[in-house]
């Protein structure tokens, strides 16, 4: 992961992480998910990154879910 990189939202399902990537991505606001559920009982989060630069207007997009 980049350093430059920043932490904008880390849920339980994929397919949450994946209609902000597809906003963003409408925004031009470039995402990386991370997933960090763990194989045998898919304990964990999936985690979406932005560059510092966008953090700002990704939150503003995100804030428009209701996860």
């Amino acid at each position: 992961m980049e350093k430059d990189r920043v932490l904008v939202l880390s849920v339980e399902k994929l397919y949450k992480a994946e209609m902000v990537k597809d906003k963003l991505a409408e925004a031009d606001v470039v995402c990386d998910i991370i997933n960090k559920k763990g194989s045998a009982f898919l304990l964990g989060e999936i985690e979406v990154y932005v560059h510092k630069e966008d953090e700002a207007k990704a939150l503003d997009i995100i804030k428009q879910f209701d996860f």
